[in-house]
């Protein structure tokens, strides 16, 4: 590959991130709405998650919208209309549903809230479907993750700020009274707001100079995929990781609300630090990515995630939150550092040790009380915060011409994000909030078992990445 040609691929690459601060941001705020809406609609606790239910099952209806069209043309979609087109469609289709918060908020309906709430996820399926091969395509593929990851640290940069900025708009304070004032029309100019953002990024996508690029592969459209092991183990992993990502952090306001005796405007600040938590992991992985040195590079891994660590903190005094009770948390993120220097940033040494962490520390979450537990769950989000990169470098591992269709049968599961925490509310419902964390600790144990299985069934098809990624680093990429 030319200078000028990595040169180009390097500004696509920085234009694409842009795009990933919108789903975490959004997806993040819906743990703010969540208590909102079981107070003023005065929902049980599952049927509160509905909110979730509706934004990630969103996905799994887009993804097979696009295999119907991909029927219907005969031919694969996003190869028909280029990764940038499907990114900019995706915007338009999500500045949709966010203009529809103000009707719906107007009516005083849950149910086209929730309806809204799923036009929105269906933008993001199809702007996800697109970006994420497109980011895998503009260098070696056994290098995607850390494409991914970049885009990740940006994703969970909108995480952090979105439950602080989304609070802040919606109740003003963080009084409890704040709570108890608030209304159900507050969530209308914030999400106007945003619906315009949305449109004038798919301005800002149709003016770049991104690559065309499609798989230059026979694509083909069906279930031809399916045939391949290591996507199907990836399915089942995303469907599971996507769950356990999102119903830790949306069952947090029920958590604070029974554990800590907060009000749905008091707990911004701990939904913040979950998904900024996310964001302390992507922004070390990422820092692969970048062509300093070795040395460099080790400093950086220690000294990035407490920066990001810094930011979070910041982000939520800005936003009104006292942040010094938050403070002892950076003992979790001395053990996510410890983690990543152990995994080598090897996939499958990746979610071995970082599932093993998760499940480890949900379980202390389960069995202490007081502000240990409380950060334990939160820092799920630490061993959560680079398993997407893994799991969708090594479902997709050795498709050919069916990675597009791989893709899109991926980004399907994150159907797991809608049922999650749909059983987990059921399940406070029914044994305590706290107790229902259990499900987290089942959900990273399935996921230590997939890292264990993916690897046998790549090797037997002679890939193995974690070989690859340490012959890459050692040139210091």
């Amino acid at each position: 590959m030319s200078n000028s040609s990595t040169q180009s691929n390097q500004s696509a690459l920085y234009t694409l991130v842009t795009v990933w601060f919108f789903w975490s941001f959004v997806a993040a705020s819906n743990g703010i709405l969540i208590p909102l809406f079981k107070d003023k609609f005065e929902l049980q606790q599952w049927q509160a998650q509905l909110v979730d239910f509706a934004f990630y099952a969103a996905y799994f209806v887009g993804s097979i919208l696009y295999f119907v069209v991909s029927g219907i043309i005969k031919g694969d979609v996003l190869n028909r209309i280029g990764y940038k087109n499907g990114i900019i469609y995706g915007l338009i289709i999500s500045a949709v549903g966010t203009i529809l918060f103000y009707p719906a908020a107007e009516l005083k309906s849950f149910p086209i809230l929730l309806s809204a709430l799923f036009i929105v996820g269906l933008g993001f399926s199809l702007q996800q479907t697109a970006t994420q091969p497109f980011m895998i395509a503009l260098g070696d593929p056994a290098t995607g993750a850390q494409r991914i990851n970049l885009g990740g640290a940006v994703n969970n940069l909108g995480g952090t700020i979105g439950p602080a900025l989304i609070s802040y708009a919606i109740f003003g304070s963080i009084s409890a009274d704040a709570a108890k004032n608030a209304s159900i029309d507050s969530v209308k100019a914030p999400y106007l707001i945003l619906g315009v953002v949305f449109a004038l990024f798919a301005v800002f996508f149709k003016l770049s100079k991104l690559p065309r690029i499609t798989n230059d592969e026979d694509v083909e459209i069906g279930t031809g995929a399916l045939k391949y092991p290591q996507l199907l183990l990836g399915m089942s992993a995303i469907f599971v990781y996507v769950g356990v990502e999102v119903t830790i952090g949306s069952n947090l306001g029920e958590y604070l609300k029974v554990t800590e005796n907060l009000e749905s405007s008091q707990i911004a600040k701990y939904v913040s630090l979950f998904w900024g938590s996310m964001m302390v992991g992507r922004w070390t992985a990422s820092i692969g990515n970048f062509n300093f040195s070795q040395s460099t590079q080790t400093i950086l891994k220690v000294i990035v995630p407490f920066v990001a660590f810094a930011i979070v903190l910041g982000v939520n005094a800005l936003g009104g939150s006292a942040v010094q009770d938050l403070l002892p948390y950076g003992f979790c993120v001395v053990m996510m550092i410890a983690a990543f220097f152990a995994s080598q940033e090897k996939p499958v040494k990746t979610l071995l040790i970082y599932t093993a962490c998760g499940a480890l520390t949900s379980l202390l979450g389960v069995i202490f009380t007081g502000k240990i537990a409380l950060f334990l769950l939160i820092s799920g989000g630490l061993f959560c915060s680079v398993l997407w990169p893994s799991i969708f470098s090594l479902g997709t591992a050795g498709l050919g011409k069916y990675t597009n269709q791989g893709a899109a049968f991926l980004i399907m599961m994150i159907l797991g994000g809608a049922v999650i925490p749909v059983v987990q509310g059921i399940l406070a419902d029914s044994i305590g909030i706290q107790l229902s964390y259990l499900l987290a600790v089942a959900c990273f144990g399935y996921l230590f078992f997939f890292g264990i299985r993916v690897q046998a069934v790549l090797r037997k098809q002679n890939i193995d990445f974690d070989k690859e990624v340490v012959k890459n680093t050692g040139k210091g990429h």
